[in-house]
């Protein structure tokens, strides 16, 4: 959804008030809510605006049936309605930050517009590249060439972050584009695949809507190419968006239509092994106990149908291995609330993985760190979280530096303890 253009800022009076405060400490949004319609005069579909959600899912947190817990709709909420960041227990949001003095007002010169991302200029491609431009086809080299992009592309994510990779994912995805029109069904497939890593480049920025486009985008494409299973990896990513961003009932729903597609493919248990997990995921944000360990527990017995064999399966699932099962299962435990089930499981991934997969390394590392500080075990919790910290200066990810951020914030009532204090620095000497 779009967002309306910012209001203004809400009356000093409600700011001050007592009440108020009291809410935001709790992070009661049911009351800041209704609080900014009473005493401000907003009301809730312009809320809903300001904010990025829906009319109907401000109403359902208003009337106390939705909750929101993620960071990031949190900041969404205090930049849409101008609630300063230190009232909810966040950093100074970029619009309290006054801008520098300028030593004299110069009127201010007519820009052009600028896209969101860098415009992508392509080297001059080879001759046989540009005959297949001419002839609107693609040759055989071309789409081994794609191919090979994409799996270093994806090698690449892991090991270093998407941030970097997004502009010459987009760039190949319009070549890709440009030859579609005419080209066989193969370089379809690839474009899906380009589609897809596109808008976990953008995910993995936290750049939710733009995300969300690229894989709408992928999941066109790979309808168009027939290729259900690959429809349900994407829709797989579609339900981890929604549950990042603060709706995990269409994280469900997206997770179980994954789960149609892929059937409807044909016996797939690794595939179903991971899509039964990301369905977990979003149950555990719910807080529905008995659906996430139902949908763990399906996770398993479809691994152990597959036997852990990558075979037969797409080579996009070969990443979800038993080190994977142990440590995603431990994070639908973290998520849910059951820290001494998630410890063990995160622990025993973390020692199994390569030395190279930083990214998701640093990511692990802050669910190890989650769960023990959910147990109380602040000096294990301050190690952990110091690795994910190691981990995160190395890699170019906002979402894992904002995972990060977020454990620092929730160390709040322990800020006096000295493992606390000395991971405090490490923050300020790496991430500033």
């Amino acid at each position: 959804m779009a967002r309306s253009q910012a209001h203004r800022a809400l009356p000093a009076e409600l700011l001050a008030s007592a009440e108020w405060q009291e809410a935001c400490r709790g992070r009661n949004f049911a009351r800041i809510f209704r609080l900014v319609k009473s005493k401000a005069g907003i009301y809730p579909s312009r809320i809903a605006a300001l904010c990025g959600m829906t009319p109907s899912r401000v109403g359902e947190i208003m009337a106390g049936r939705r909750c929101l817990a993620h960071i990031d709709v949190i900041e969404r909420v205090a930049d849409g309605l101008r609630i300063p960041g230190a009232l909810l227990g966040l950093a100074h949001r970029p619009w309290e930050i006054p801008a520098p003095a300028r030593a004299e007002e110069r009127q201010p010169e007519p820009l052009a517009a600028v896209p969101d991302e860098p415009q992508y200029t392509e080297p001059a491609e080879e001759l046989d590249d540009l005959l297949a431009l001419v002839d609107g086809r693609a040759t055989h080299s071309t789409l081994t060439a794609l191919r090979s992009s994409v799996q270093d592309y994806w090698r690449r994510d892991n090991a270093h972050g998407g941030a970097t990779l997004r502009p010459a994912v987009v760039g190949h995805l319009r070549y890709a584009g440009r030859l579609l029109d005419s080209a066989e069904g193969d370089l379809q497939g690839i474009a899906a695949e380009l589609a897809r890593l596109s808008g976990w480049a953008y995910f993995d920025a936290r750049q939710y809507s733009t995300a969300r486009t690229y894989f709408t985008q992928a999941l066109k494409l790979a309808h168009a190419h027939g290729d259900r299973l690959f429809m349900a990896n994407v829709l797989s990513c579609m339900s981890l968006l929604a549950t990042y961003d603060g709706n995990p009932n269409d994280a469900v729903t997206l997770a179980c239509r994954a789960q149609d597609a892929a059937r409807a493919a044909g016996e797939q248990p690794l595939v179903m092994s991971m899509l039964h997990l990301r369905e977990a995921f979003a149950h555990a944000t719910l807080r529905d106990a008995q659906a996430c360990h139902q949908s763990v527990g399906r996770s398993r017995d479809q691994y152990e149908r597959s036997g852990g064999n990558e075979a037969e399966a797409p080579s996009w699932v070969h990443y979800f291995d038993e080190t994977k099962l142990l440590v995603d299962t431990g994070i639908a435990y973290a998520r849910l609330g059951e820290p001494a089930r998630a410890e063990p499981l995160i622990t025993e991934g973390l020692r199994r993985e390569n030395a190279d997969q930083r990214r998701g390394r640093a990511f692990h590392a802050y669910w190890l760190a989650s769960a023990q500080l959910q147990l109380g075990k602040l000096d294990e919790a301050c190690t952990s979280a110091g690795l994910a910290l190691d981990l995160t200066a190395a890699i170019d990810s906002p979402r894992v530096s904002g995972h990060v951020r977020e454990l620092h914030r929730r160390m709040v009532p322990y800020a006096r303890e000295a493992p606390v204090l000395a991971f405090e620095q490490r923050m300020r000497d790496t991430l500033g």
